[in-house]
Parts: C-alpha cells; structure tokens; sequence
C-alpha cells in the first residue's frame, strides 16, 4: 500500500516482519501459510520470518481469539525449523527467527539448525529484563527484539510497572526526558531492539529521539533495582494433559 501510494520509493525502503501462528506450525504448513501472508500482503518477500510461540496447535483450529487446552500438542521444534530455513532458500524470508524462546528451546533449535534463528522476539522492558537470555543470545549471535518494551500491550491487558516507575521518572526528570525515552534508551543500550507501537504522532517523534544522548553508567546501574515481574505469564498454554504442564517448563526455568 505504501509503495502504491508513492510513500516508499522502492520496496527495499521498508522492513517487514511477519510471524507464523501456532496452527501452522507443521513441517508441512510453514510454507503455505507464509505463501498465504505474502498474497495477503501483495509482496513477494517478507524481511524477517518468525515462529510466533514454542507452542503447536492442532491444524484444524484457529485458535488466534481463543486457544483451547485440548487443541494443544507437542511442539516440533525441528520440523518447523527445517521448514522455516526452507522459506529462507527459496528468498520467501530474507532472515528467519523465533520468538518467545527460552534457552533450553534456543539450545534444541541450534542443535538441529542449519540456519541459525537471525532474532529471538522476547517480551523485555525495564520490569523483565531477560538478562540471562539476552546473554545466552548475545553468545549465539542471536538479535533480541522487544516487545512491549514500556509494559503496556493493550488497555485490556499490560502494566504500569515502566511508564509510572519512580526510578526511570528520577532518571526523565534530571535529564529533561520522558519516562519513555528513558526506557527506550535503556534497551537500546543493552544491545536489544525496542518494537513500540503508538498511535500518537507527537509520542512517535519522541521514541526517535533517543539516539543523540547516553545515559551515565550511575543511571545505567539504577535499572538494577527495577522490580522484576513478567507481564504475560503464558498461562494459557499450561495444562495437565498438555506438552507444557507449567510454566517453569514452558519457560525454560524461568518463569
């Protein structure tokens, strides 16, 4: 759409990432359901390709507004590698990668890959900041991205843990920064990708400012005392009778 309205000059302007539902994530479905999306989009590739969860359905569900314990089974993490490294071959993918992976996940993917995962796609803010993961990446060459990076997901759902924390508003404050700024700078510097979503246009130019200053390595250490806490706990995946029977395993330990 924004080539066809003259917005983007060339398509390599922008950079798309689309994800694969749980749904398909069967050897023998990544690649329709990537075919699917490029239709869908009118594009002839994507720039990153990601596995959406370590989380299978079964292939007649949909599962997207509502996911049923009984529709969920084990997850193949090889198989759907194989097939999202075969996307990458045929130029469907420039990059592929995961998201939501734990270590212990990141470890059984590798042992396999051919095509080692370009970005792992984790929820990081200042209230969960993923340090052992975020090493565990940084030694496989493995680009963290963060989503939900100030906390807030939707109304419905998220927290205020970053936006209203008395640390990061002490740190906006001496600086003449806004409390987003400030945290945004913060991932940016641990090497990590903030994905922000906003609607306001004032808030968007406020999130590119963040790239002509630094925060002081007194500030820096002050995130340390940030209350950490996860805001999606996965719980919804969690079943007795399912491949994932609590969140210690679905999280790799670290719940």
């Amino acid at each position: 759409m924004a080539l066809q309205l003259g917005i983007l000059n060339r398509r390599e302007e922008a950079f798309i990432t689309s994800k694969l539902w749980c749904n398909n994530a069967h050897h023998d479905l990544v690649l329709p359901a990537l075919n699917t999306t490029l239709k869908k989009l009118g594009l002839d590739y994507v720039d990153l390709y990601l596995i959406h969860m370590p989380v299978r359905l079964k292939p007649e569900v949909d599962g997207v507004l509502e996911i049923r314990k009984e529709d969920l089974i084990p997850f193949d993490i090889k198989g759907t590698w194989e097939a999202m490294e075969e996307c990458q071959r045929l130029g469907l993918a420039k990059s592929i990668g995961v998201s939501n992976f734990g270590i212990k996940k990141l470890n059984q993917l590798l042992e396999n890959a051919t095509i080692p995962p370009a970005v792992n796609q984790v929820e990081m803010s200042p209230s969960w900041q993923q340090e052992k993961l975020r090493e565990f990446c940084k030694q496989k060459g493995i680009h963290v991205a963060a989503w939900s990076p100030l906390g807030a997901y939707t109304k419905a759902w998220g927290t205020n843990a970053v936006m209203e924390s008395p640390i990061i508003h002490e740190i906006a404050t001496a600086r003449s920064k806004s409390a987003a700024q400030v945290a945004l700078k913060w991932i940016v510097e641990q090497g990590a990708i903030p994905i922000v979503k906003s609607f306001n246009k004032e808030r968007m130019g406020e999130n590119l400012e963040i790239f002509q200053w630094e925060l002081t390595h007194e500030e820096s250490q002050k995130f340390s005392q940030i209350a950490q806490q996860r805001m999606f706990n996965g719980e919804i995946f969690i079943s007795e009778n399912g491949p994932y029977k609590s969140l210690e395993e679905f999280w790799d330990g670290d719940p």
